[in-house]
Order: structure tokens, then C-alpha cells, then sequence
């Protein structure tokens, strides 16, 4: 599976965030598109078709699982990972979302880029 044929979504309101995450997919071989709000995300996901999306937790319009659930209602395959220093990975919003199936999994900030591969090589893939 050639994941480098699908770009990525990238939404966190810090562009220093969203360079970090870039320079990582680039040096990997793969592409992204940025968005620094939900509203913005949404309408890059009616624009392509995303591998895989990393959403920040809080956005300024909305928070990264509101997103989550109004992404995945048009692209219900679409692997989301939560990206945040606000939850923690035992927090029950969180492990909710990962039970429930909305998200497929969730990376803390400050975060190493092994993690962000890792992610990639566990949840993304193409349909």
C-alpha cells in the first residue's frame, strides 16, 4: 500500500505545529494539507481525499473531536488521531473516542516524531 498517493490533514491552530508535522511527512516521502481551524479543515476534506488526519484538540472554532465526528459523517474511513497538551491519553473523552471507533488513536504534546510515524504505520491506510 503506497500511502504517498494520498496527502494528510494537518488542523492545529499553532502553524509552528503544523511546520513540525510537515517537515516530518516530507522527510518521509509523503504530502499534507494544513488547516489552522475546523472550518478550514472541512473544506479541504470536501476538496481531497486524505490517508490519514491529525486534529489539535482545542481549535479556536471547535474542538478536534466536534471535528472528528463532522468529518467522519462524509468521509467515514478516514483515520483521525487527536493530537493535544489539553487531554491526556487516560482522559474518558478521549478513551471514548478511541473505543467508540470515532478516533483511532491519540498522540500528547510535546510529542517525538517516532510517534507520529509509529501512528501513521499502525492506523493509516487507503480506501
Amino acid at each position: 500500500m503506497r500511502l504517498e498517493n494520498r496527502p494528510f490533514l494537518i488542523v492545529d491552530d499553532e502553524p509552528e505545529i503544523c511546520w513540525v508535522f510537515e517537515h516530518i511527512l516530507k522527510k518521509n516521502g509523503f504530502t499534507c494539507q494544513k488547516a489552522l481551524t475546523a472550518g478550514e479543515a472541512i473544506t479541504l476534506a470536501d476538496q481531497y481525499t486524505f490517508c490519514m488526519a491529525f486534529f489539535d484538540a482545542k481549535l479556536p472554532d471547535l474542538d478536534g473531536i466536534e471535528l472528528a465526528r463532522q468529518i467522519r459523517r462524509t468521509h467515514p474511513h478516514l483515520p483521525v488521531v487527536i493530537v493535544s497538551a489539553y487531554f491526556y491519553r487516560d482522559d474518558i473523552t478521549i478513551e471514548e473516542a478511541i473505543k467508540s471507533g470515532l478516533v483511532a488513536a491519540f498522540i500528547s504534546k510535546p510529542f517525538v516524531h517516532d510517534e507520529i510515524m509509529r501512528v501513521i504505520d499502525l492506523h493509516a491506510y487507503i480506501r
